[in-house]
């Protein structure tokens, strides 16, 4: 009996254990990416990176320096695979386009060729023209060719 009363008290103390390691219904969820997410004093803060799961590789792309381009725009890109080569070069792959109608061709894509695993940055002018590419701005849009899809779209709103 003595016994009994000893598996018994620890399969109870097992199933707490359990129970309390598994998520309330009302914690925290991850935030996908594009959507807002808390910080520690509570105010929202914008989560630029943008996910594109088509195909074979999922690609990954986040601004770096919108709010202080410089000479250039830079995006951090990621892809992943464990199917496809990742050998090509995304800046002739690339085009960025504000809602103005200003459009540009990358100028360069600074990562390692090849393998399943890349990341890199990718540079577009931060000007057209002598026109800025961001003035008066609402929305920017980079687009991605056959990257194992025939088209990827991040898009991003912009404040003024």
């Amino acid at each position: 009996m003595k016994r009994l009363l000893i598996v018994l008290g620890f399969s109870l103390v097992l199933a707490g254990c359990g129970t309390a390691l598994q998520p309330s219904a009302s914690g925290s969820q991850p935030t996908p990416s594009g959507q807002s997410s808390q910080s520690s004093g509570g105010l929202p803060i914008a989560d630029l990176s943008r996910t594109d799961e088509q195909g074979a590789v999922v690609v990954t792309v986040k601004p770096i320096n919108l709010d202080s381009p410089g000479q250039a725009l830079d995006f951090e890109i990621s892809l992943n695979t464990h199917t496809v080569g990742l050998d090509m070069d995304l800046a002739g792959l690339a085009t960025l386009t504000t809602d103005k109608g200003l459009t540009a061709k990358a100028s360069s894509w600074d990562a390692p060729r090849g393998g399943h695993h890349v990341s890199g940055k990718l540079l577009f002018p931060a000007s057209i023209n002598g026109t800025p590419i961001l003035k008066g701005a609402a929305v920017l849009t980079l687009s991605l060719r056959d990257v194992d899809a025939p088209e990827r779209i991040f898009k991003w709103e912009l404040s003024k």
